[in-house]
C-alpha cells in the first residue's frame, strides 16, 4: 500500500487547511420528527443563528432497507418510537422526494448547501436527481456497493463517505471501488466512531491522521463526524487536518429520538461554528518577522542596547 510521506502529510495539511476555511455541517438527519415545520425551522436557524456551511438530512426507503422481521419487529428502545414497529417509525420520519426538494430550495435561499444520507438504492435515485453539491454515505451503508455503484455512475457531485464500525480492508476497498470507476478525487472519507454518544476516549482523533496518510493524496479530502459530547475535539479534528467537521443537530436535546442525546442545540452547534473559524484564522505562520500590530509595542516596549 502506498503511503505518504510525512512532508505530503505537511504539504496536505498546508493545501486543504491552511488555505481554506474548514466547512461545518449540521446533521438534522431525522430530528425534525417527521415535521416539515421543524425541518424548516432548523434550517433556518443553522443558517441564521448558527452560521454553518451545510446541513445534511436522511433519506431511506424502509421496505427496501430493511427485511419484513425487522420492519415488523417493535423498535428496540420503544420510548423513542414513533410507530408501533421499526418499520412504521421509520416510515413516519420520511419526507418524500418532493419535500427533499422543497428543503434543498430552502438551504439554497438561506446560503446553505443542502445534503442527505442515502441508506438504500432508490433513496440514492432519488437524491441524485436533485443534483445536490454533494450526497452522504452513513458508516452503515458504506459496503453497500450496488449503491455505490450506482451513484459513482450517475451522479456527478462528491460523494462523503463515513468510515465508522469500518475495517482498515474495508476502507482499502471502498476506496479503490471508486478508483477503479475514475471517482477517487471526488470522495471526501470522514474520520468516525459509531456510538451515541462517544466517549472521549473513543473519539480517537489520530485516526484523522492515520486517513490522511493513507488516502490523503487518493482522496478530495478528509473530514470528521462526531458524535461525542461539547466541541472541544473538534477543534482538535481540525487542526490534524480535517476539513469537514460535521456534528448531529436539533432544536432540543430531550425530545423523542435515539440522536437528541448526541446532537448540539442551537447554541452548542454557534459556539462551535465560532471556534471552528477562529481557530481556522489562528492556524497560520507570520507573514512578517514582526507583525503590524507587534510594531508599536516595539518601538515602545523593545529593549533595545544604547
Amino acid at each position: 500500500m502506498d503511503f505518504m510521506e510525512k512532508e505530503d502529510i505537511e504539504s496536505y495539511k498546508k493545501d486543504h487547511l491552511m488555505k481554506s476555511a474548514t466547512k461545518i455541517m449540521a446533521e438534522i438527519g431525522c430530528n425534525h420528527r417527521g415535521e416539515m415545520d421543524t425541518a424548516l425551522e432548523l434550517v433556518k436557524m443553522a443558517a441564521i443563528f448558527c452560521k454553518v456551511d451545510a446541513v445534511k438530512f436522511q433519506k431511506r426507503h424502509p421496505k427496501e432497507l430493511l427485511t419484513p422481521e425487522q420492519y415488523a419487529a417493535p423498535h428496540p428502545n420503544p420510548m423513542h418510537a414513533y410507530g408501533e414497529t421499526y418499520g412504521a417509525h421509520r416510515e413516519f420520519l420520511e419526507f418524500d422526494l418532493d419535500q427533499h426538494r422543497q428543503l434543498k430550495a430552502f438551504c439554497e435561499e438561506m446560503g446553505l448547501i443542502y445534503s442527505t444520507s442515502v441508506w438504500d438504492v432508490t433513496s440514492a435515485k432519488e437524491i441524485a436527481s436533485l443534483n445536490p453539491e454533494f450526497i452522504k454515505i452513513p458508516s452503515a451503508c458504506n459496503l453497500h456497493f450496488e449503491m455505490l455503484g450506482y451513484l459513482a455512475e450517475n451522479y456527478a457531485g462528491d460523494l462523503h463517505i463515513s468510515f465508522g464500525m469500518t475495517t482498515r480492508e474495508e476502507e482499502e476497498q471502498v476506496v479503490s471501488f471508486f478508483e477503479e470507476r475514475g471517482r477517487g478525487k471526488s470522495l471526501v472519507i470522514y474520520s468516525c466512531t459509531s456510538g451515541y454518544p462517544v466517549a472521549f476516549e473513543d473519539i480517537c482523533l489520530l485516526e484523522i491522521t492515520r486517513l490522511i496518510e493513507t488516502f490523503g493524496h487518493r482522496v478530495k479530502e478528509i473530514g470528521f463526524s462526531g458524535h461525542h459530547l461539547g466541541i472541544a475535539a473538534d477543534v482538535a479534528a481540525m487542526t490534524l487536518g480535517a476539513t469537514w467537521i460535521e456534528r448531529h443537530y436539533t432544536l432540543d436535546r430531550t425530545w423523542k429520538g435515539t440522536d437528541h442525546s448526541a446532537s448540539l442545540e442551537p447554541d452548542g452547534m454557534r459556539r462551535l461554528t465560532r471556534d471552528l473559524r477562529n481557530v481556522s484564522k489562528a492556524l497560520a505562520a507570520k507573514r512578517e518577522e514582526v507583525l503590524p500590530v507587534e510594531q508599536v509595542q516595539r518601538e515602545k516596549l523593545k529593549y533595545r542596547k544604547s
